[in-house]
């Protein structure tokens, strides 16, 4: 089987995370080398993480019957039920590794802050 686009990116992200690097900065860094947007190479991280956790596929499957039952129609309710808790998961797993990159991102910029405004300060006191 090939390998994908989203497959490499996830490979090469784990790797980066593994040496050390922050989730948020091997993104920027793939993007920067690949030449795409910060955001396509996130959601083509997470497009294939969700495909190795067994997330739903692009054709459900459905089953194919003369009548329904009642223990089919109590069958179908707890799949869907079952598979509703799976998504729960999912989104919380998500919201976590949103909120761990907005958290890097956050910790990058104040702990630039200070040299930032310090360039932009000599830059405005050589312009007088």
């Amino acid at each position: 089987m090939a390998v994908t686009k989203a497959q490499e990116i996830y490979d090469r992200v784990e790797a980066m995370i593994t040496a050390g690097t922050d989730k948020a900065d091997a993104f920027r860094q793939i993007a920067e080398e690949a030449g795409r947007p910060f955001d396509s190479v996130r959601g083509s991280y997470y497009s294939h993480k969700k495909k190795l956790e067994g997330g739903e596929s692009a054709k459900p499957s459905r089953t194919r019957r003369r009548e329904t039952t009642p223990d089919d129609a109590l069958a179908d309710a707890r799949a869907a039920l079952e598979r509703a808790i799976a998504s729960i998961d999912r989104e919380v797993e998500a919201a976590k590794s949103r909120a761990d990159e907005a958290k890097a991102e956050y910790d990058d910029l104040k702990a630039s802050a200070g040299e930032r405004k310090q360039a932009i300060t000599e830059r405005l006191e050589a312009l007088k």
